[in-house]
């Protein structure tokens, strides 16, 4: 599912939803870099967490 992320989608993190929304940076090589609105900037392992693809932000 993270294969199809590309920068400017929104996703939430699974496991953190306290997180917020996060915007997608970049997704290169198997990391994910997604800007939430309540941690800031988290680089994600795409192998280990599949992020919820958010439609309507």
């Amino acid at each position: 599912m993270n294969a199809i992320l590309e920068p400017g989608m929104f996703v939430q993190h699974p496991n953190h939803p306290e997180w917020g929304i996060g915007q997608v940076q970049s997704n290169i090589d198997g990391k994910i870099t997604v800007n939430f609105e309540e941690t800031g900037k988290v680089v994600i392992a795409s192998a280990r967490i599949d992020l919820v693809v958010v439609y309507d932000p």
